[in-house]
């Protein structure tokens, strides 16, 4: 990838556009001696040819020209990409304010009567060409970020990928040594749960990363099924509550309810959050989770009672590596649990989002499209 490069800091380059021969000879004596490139020409049809040979950081336009006036000038220079970003600055002897009104219309930036005083016209010149320049700085910052960005993507992904297979394979190791010694002692016992433990958790950090490349890239399918919530998310809690058994987790759902999602993706999509929650309420706690039928979809919310989350970082939590501060601690991980989960959720058509308040903690919800009764097993 190749970075963009700085901004040219070469004099500014001047269009003037006037089909009167003494205006025009006026205005780029005068610019010329403040410096700056310019090119003058008398015509709406030599000024569309001159940005084709070379495109001018400003332009200087008259409105009553013979032929192709002024306001059709700049209605074309804006309906092109490549040239909509030229300031134009009107300068004319209509000073109707139905002519400025138009002026502004076509794409004009700015507006000056004739006859001009110079001063006036110099030091608006001035002004634009330096909001042109600070624009040029944001865009190049911006492009600049892009790459770093993609850079960045590129590296993480290539080390996820690395890091999958070894991973599995300790996984694997970890389950033989298990089976060869099945009644280790309390210290090697608790020493193997903790690894096996962390050995997954790295597994599902790895997993997030390389799902989240493959969601942005549009290369993840989902596999939407009938799914009934209820059941789905009572085998999540009966997973995770023996990894925080200080803390207690509490159900409310219907009996059923039914969403149409790739159960595997929603599975994980839970976890994420339940974990979250586990995580920021002190021990001893309560994790509540709710599942509720509304019209047209699911909602499931899961409530802790941790220190809560700002409102100014509600929508950075979801961003990519986007770690945030909460209460007095941050957030632990890699930053793309909940980026994860977000573009999920939306893939599946849902919406996901936080409600917090600092020391009263974090309720995070998200919906899903419900199944359609005709579409669910009979019975259901």
């Amino acid at each position: 990838m190749t970075l963009p490069q700085p901004p040219d800091s070469s004099p500014a380059n001047i269009l003037v556009v006037d089909d009167t021969a003494a205006n025009l000879h006026l205005l780029a004596s005068m610019l010329k001696a403040r410096g700056y490139r310019v090119r003058p020409v008398s015509s709406g049809e030599m000024a569309l040819r001159a940005v084709e040979v070379q495109t001018p950081d400003l332009i200087l336009l008259d409105i009553t020209m013979p032929g192709m006036n002024g306001y059709e000038v700049c209605s074309r220079l804006k309906a092109d990409p490549r040239w909509r970003d030229i300031p134009v600055l009107f300068i004319s002897a209509l000073s109707g304010t139905e002519d400025k009104i138009r002026s502004f219309q076509a794409g004009g930036i700015d507006y000056v009567g004739k006859p001009f005083q110079f001063e006036e016209v110099d030091a608006r010149v001035r002004t634009h060409l330096e909001l042109r320049r600070h624009q040029r700085e944001l865009q190049e910052s911006y492009a600049r970020l892009k790459v770093t960005e993609e850079l960045r993507d590129s590296l993480t992904h290539m080390i996820a990928h690395d890091m999958r297979s070894p991973l599995l394979a300790l996984q694997m190791s970890m389950e033989l040594l298990r089976e060869m010694i099945p009644n280790p002692a309390p210290d090697a016992a608790q020493m193997m749960t903790t690894a096996s433990r962390s050995v997954s958790q790295l597994i599902e950090m790895v997993s997030q990363m390389l799902d989240v490349s493959r969601m942005q890239a549009g290369t993840m399918e989902l596999d939407r099924q009938p799914t009934e919530l209820v059941s789905l998310t009572s085998d999540v809690l009966e997973t995770l509550r023996p990894l925080s058994p200080e803390r207690r987790i509490e159900l409310s759902a219907p009996p059923k309810a039914y969403a149409t999602c790739d159960a595997s993706i929603i599975r994980r999509v839970l976890a994420n959050l339940v974990a979250n929650a586990l995580k920021f309420t002190p021990a001893p706690g309560i994790v509540q989770v709710g599942i509720d039928l509304e019209p047209a979809l699911v909602r499931v919310r899961v409530r802790d009672t941790g220190p809560g989350i700002a409102p100014e970082h509600h929508q950075r939590i979801f961003q990519k590596f986007g770690r945030v501060g909460t209460g007095n601690a941050r957030l632990p991980g890699t930053g793309l649990g909940l980026t994860f989960s977000k573009m999920a959720v939306e893939a599946h058509g849902g919406q996901i989002g936080l409600t917090s308040v600092l020391g009263q903690g974090s309720t995070f919800w998200i919906t899903l499209p419900t199944t359609p009764a005709e579409q669910r097993p009979t019975g259901a």
